[in-house]
């Protein structure tokens, strides 16, 4: 078990707890997420004067002193797998894929093999560490979405990638095959989303005090009487944001069979066709766009 014990200091007064030891945590570089850091606190991972500080929202004070225990797993080993990778692009520090639809991203319990991260391990010679059981992945793709990712190939790239995502700052744009013809060119949806109140392994739009602000900005790019063709720009980053706002609005994507109940087209419809972002070592930013599906095409010229 590691051990930290973290004062704070007059600048600290009166931030929430989970936020003061993110900053810390990222500054020795350790990487933990702020939603990891909720789980250690509510956990009893974090004492203060001998006692478990349990409430991740607790107003630090000038003065206060905090014991992080953190407990030390060795991650399973993960196997490297000759698997075919699109990658677009290459430096020291980072890669940029096109990932191909139905490849999971990371192993999970009971899935451990067949993954985008089993891929990396066998194309590259190195990949950040921050999350030892997901190497090199700083976000996610589902598995039935296809498109651009940007894999960090070391812990410095990873963090400034991960600050970037924290902060919002990462451009994406998407591209959704959608039920049925959308009315507005263009609109900004902004819904907040929380777990599905009787189907745990989904989320929803919803109004309770668990749910998160979200909010997508859409352009409609083509149309006919039974599907549309659009281009997505997420501005939060919640989990199934896209197809849940869609599915919300009643022209869930075409292919989704968790939020529509369309089965129609054989793949989920969903692709990241755009990413930009600032170069963790350069800081000039730096952009990447990749071909809409042909499928997507077809099916509209179908129609």
């Amino acid at each position: 078990m590691r051990q930290y014990l973290i004062s704070a200091l007059s600048q600290d007064a009166g931030k929430r707890l989970d936020y003061f030891l993110a900053e810390y945590l990222q500054h020795k570089n350790l990487g933990f997420s702020r939603t990891t850091i909720q789980k250690m606190i509510s956990s009893g991972a974090v004492l203060s004067a001998e006692k478990s500080v349990t409430k991740p929202n607790f107003k630090v004070k000038a003065g206060d002193e905090f014991l992080l225990r953190l407990e030390e797993k060795k991650p399973e080993a993960l196997l490297a797998e000759d698997i075919p990778l699109d990658v677009v692009y290459e430096d020291r520090d980072l890669a940029i894929i096109n990932k191909q639809q139905g490849l999971v991203v990371h192993p999970a319990p009971g899935n451990r093999q067949h993954t985008m991260v089993n891929a990396l391990l066998h194309r590259f010679k190195e990949l950040s560490d921050i999350n030892p059981g997901r190497p090199g992945i700083v976000h996610r793709l589902d598995k039935e979405t296809s498109g651009l990712m940007v894999v960090a190939k070391n812990n410095f790239s990873h963090l400034e990638l991960a600050a970037q995502f924290a902060r919002h700052s990462i451009k994406r744009r998407y591209i959704a095959l959608v039920k049925g013809r959308v009315e507005f060119n263009e609109d900004i949806i902004e819904l907040p989303i929380t777990r599905h109140p009787f189907k745990r392994e989904n989320m929803s739009v919803g109004f309770t005090g668990k749910s998160r602000y979200a909010k997508t900005h859409y352009r409609t790019i083509r149309r006919d009487n039974n599907a549309s063709l659009l281009e997505l720009e997420p501005f939060t980053g919640r989990t199934h944001q896209l197809r849940v706002h869609l599915s919300f609005l009643g022209h869930p994507i075409l292919g989704d069979t968790k939020y529509g109940k369309n089965n129609d087209f054989p793949r989920l419809a969903l692709h990241a066709k755009y990413l930009g972002f600032v170069h963790p070592r350069t800081k000039k930013f730096i952009e990447f766009d990749s071909t809409t599906p042909a499928e997507f095409l077809a099916y509209c010229q179908k129609k």
